[in-house]
């Protein structure tokens, strides 16, 4: 059994005693109420039917109206309150798009509060902006340009933002019927490595525990997540885990100050005095996680804090992973991790007296090109203890969207089939007897690959869903001179990017989308623990000619193929859900999702219960990793990239209210700052072979020679051809740092 949180108000846990944190630098969540009441005033009834009949948008929690499955209770957050305009207003004059010279200066919050895109609209070459079409003339010229390009050069990707399992399984289904596996999504540059690396490890290609596991659990560590920025209504949930007893530890290249302490604006004791989370922060360097993860399971084994009977019975390769670790010496653990041998003691005593321990990890473990290395270095962890299948224990790779962990499980990915079936002539010719059609059986290209053949003019068409990859992937000025060589883009989203202003080489065509609230026959989301969820359709206003994603690349896929019509159509979400219930058999229960409220948690609150693991010999396997280093030249600085006040890459205020950090800062530790002369403010600049990056100084509790800017600004300065090999982008780089003047 868990442990049971306290209820009685405890002062050792508190934050501050002054009330309502005073003067200390957290969010004004109030104030986002307030703020999201006057934003959304003109349509104040349909906002409220959103907030409390939807299932959120946000980040991949899963809260339905303003109630979650965790705890009881009402639960709404400022990234939810701040999406709420997106869902409620109104379409802007498509006359705003007839010269497009007078938008492209415009930053993307103010394309976005423009307004909804109401209409297909059409831009050629020679052309100064956009005029609007009818759906016929859209459709008709995206599938004729289709039919007469092959399928290798066609490129679809859709967006994790507010994105629906539905979706996600019409869009793969039309595009895999063209002939192509070009199809990807958003979690291909963010959590691919994760779904790797558990895959491979043991069998289980997502989180394997409950939200419900935080609260009364012995540990609870985040590596490289900072979930008081981008999850915050799961600060609710560590409020509860430190009055059950739960010891939070977190595992960064900075003491995030969210992870620190947080006032918690729902729950009356930490409204006024906050609450402590973390007791202990382990600051390491950049990709030092895997050195600093091999040095604490050395003092483990060294210890005896292990679960030998686990280890000898339910994995396999320890014996390999432990000869490798004789081998490492700690010096070179030291200087890899940047963390001290005492450190990497005091970490392995907490997880060897903990009898269970949740492990949750985010951007700052998988955005690497050893990612799929860094996950498994966190299970290597957990697998020394049995810290996973049983309650209070599980490995969390946590979603910071509320569609994205659906996306591939629905097979929209060109790596997968639906049910994460491998690309393969086997699955090809399972999936062709479902569908009815041939499928190709050829690997497609991955998100970063569509850039890069646009880039050596080898691809005609690319559709995007959403997503605006002049902000999300490195190098922008090559992605913008790639999405230029493209004869036709299409764009389908609910509100102007900039991606779309680029000149066209021959055509750009926009598309009006509905939002998730506005599809008949409501959809459904999968959430972070794997709880699929119904999210309604809410009655309201609509703009004028949006369609839902999935009804559109049907529609495209019949024009392309009108000889299998009778096979790419639904009549509703619903008929759709019948499919996906027989396609994908973790998924079976989705087809009775009617109502608000209805969902599932695939697989159960636990995965690999009973230390049953579905590998193909049934053991959990350990892995053999070998940390490298790369050595730093004098006056060079690791650099990663953090989000701040935005949801992925929408930014929302120039000020992030958790680190008080302007979007230009540069994160740095005060020693370093005192070498090289440089106050708060001071202007510095960053450069490396790849581009240069002005900001200025901001002191922070940073690990020495490791230094931290916003993104998406500090793409510039990242290598567009460095990945993992599951395709993430490495958003972290090296670069030179000088004061300006």
């Amino acid at each position: 059994m868990l442990h049971k949180p306290n209820k009685i108000w405890n002062p050792s846990l508190w934050a501050s005693w002054k009330p309502f944190g005073i003067g200390e630098q957290y969010p004004n969540n109030y104030w986002e109420g307030v703020r999201a009441v006057w934003e959304n005033r003109d349509r104040l009834s349909y906002a409220w039917d959103i907030l409390n009949h939807g299932v959120c948008d946000g980040c991949s929690l899963g809260t339905t109206g303003m109630k979650d499955w965790t705890l009881d209770g009402f639960h709404l957050c400022n990234v939810r309150m701040r999406l709420l305009r997106l869902n409620t207003m109104s379409a802007f004059d498509p006359q705003q798009l007839a010269d497009v010279s007078l938008l492209q200066q415009k930053r993307s919050s103010q394309l976005r509060e423009m307004g909804r895109v109401p209409y297909p609209m059409r831009r050629d070459k020679g052309d100064k902006g956009f005029r609007r079409i009818s759906w016929d003339e859209a459709l008709d010229c995206i599938s004729e340009r289709i039919k007469a390009s092959n399928p290798e050069r066609l490129g679809f990707y859709v967006t994790s933002r507010g994105t629906v399992n539905e979706t996600y399984y019409a869009v793969q289904k039309a595009v895999r019927s063209m002939g192509s596996n070009n199809v990807d999504n958003a979690a291909r540059i963010c959590h691919s490595p994760s779904t790797g690396a558990l895959k491979t490890t043991i069998g289980a290609a997502a989180t394997t525990c409950s939200y419900k596991d935080w609260i009364g659990t012995d540990l609870l560590v985040f590596f490289g997540s900072n979930v008081a920025n981008n999850q915050p209504v799961t600060v609710k949930y560590l409020h509860w885990a430190k009055k059950a007893g739960t010891r939070i530890v977190c595992v960064n290249t900075y003491r995030e100050p969210g992870m620190e302490r947080y006032w918690v604006p729902s729950i009356p004791e930490s409204a006024i005095f906050g609450t402590k989370f973390a007791e202990d922060f382990f600051l390491v360097n950049l990709n030092g996680d895997q050195a600093f993860l091999n040095g604490v399971i050395k003092h483990l084994i060294a210890n005896n804090w292990i679960d030998s009977n686990f280890i000898k019975n339910y994995t396999t390769n320890y014996s390999q992973l432990q000869a490798e670790l004789e081998r490492q010496t700690w010096e070179d653990l030291e200087q890899i991790s940047g963390a001290t041998r005492e450190e990497m003691y005091a970490f392995a005593e907490m997880v060897g007296k903990a009898e269970k321990a949740v492990f949750v990890w985010s951007m700052g473990i998988t955005q690497h090109e050893c990612g799929e290395d860094n996950v498994r270095a966190i299970i290597n962890l957990a697998l020394m203890k049995g810290f996973v299948g049983r309650e209070g224990c599980g490995l969390m790779p946590i979603r910071g969207h509320s569609g994205v962990q659906g996306g591939a499980e629905m097979g929209c990915y060109s790596t997968v089939f639906p049910g994460g079936r491998k690309i393969n002539a086997e699955n090809a010719e399972l999936i062709s007897k479902y569908w009815g059609f041939n499928v190709s059986p050829k690997t497609g290209l991955i998100t970063s690959e569509m850039i890069a053949a646009a880039a050596e003019n080898k691809l005609d068409v690319l559709f995007s869903i959403g997503g605006n990859f002049l902000e999300v992937m490195p190098d922008p000025d090559s992605v913008e001179t790639a999405l230029k060589n493209i004869p036709l883009r299409v764009h389908m989203d609910i509100v102007c990017s900039n991606q779309m202003l680029l000149e066209p080489t021959e055509t750009v065509i926009i598309l009006p989308a509905t939002t998730r609230y506005e599809v008949p026959g409501g959809v459904t989301e999968t959430s972070t623990e794997r709880r699929v969820i119904f999210s309604p359709e809410i009655p309201g206003p609509r703009v004028g000619e949006a369609r839902p994603e999935w009804e559109v690349l049907m529609e495209l896929a019949r024009r392309v193929h009108p000889e299998l019509s009778d096979k790419l159509h639904f009549e509703t979400t619903a008929e759709m859900r019948q499919e996906i219930a027989q396609v994908i058999p973790q998924y079976a229960g989705i087809q009775h999702l009617k109502e608000q409220g209805d969902q599932f948690q695939y697989g159960g609150s636990h995965l690999c219960f009973g230390w049953k693991f579905p590998t193909p010999n049934g053991k959990a396997h350990f892995s053999v990793l070998s940390p490298s280093f790369d050595e730093l030249p004098a006056g060079y600085f690791f650099v990663a990239t953090r989000r701040g006040k935005q949801f992925n890459s929408m930014v929302q205020e120039r000020k992030d209210a958790i680190t008080g950090a302007l979007r230009e800062a540069v994160l740095i530790n005060p020693i370093d700052a005192e070498k090289l002369n440089l106050k708060d403010g001071d202007k510095v600049l960053l450069k490396n072979d790849w581009g240069e990056y002005q900001g200025r100084v901001y002191i922070a509790p940073m690990k020495p020679r490791n230094i931290q800017v916003h993104w998406p600004e500090g793409n510039i300065l990242l290598d567009k051809n460095k990945r993992s090999s599951e395709g993430v982008p490495d958003y972290n780089a090296l670069v030179c740092l000088e004061k300006i003047g």
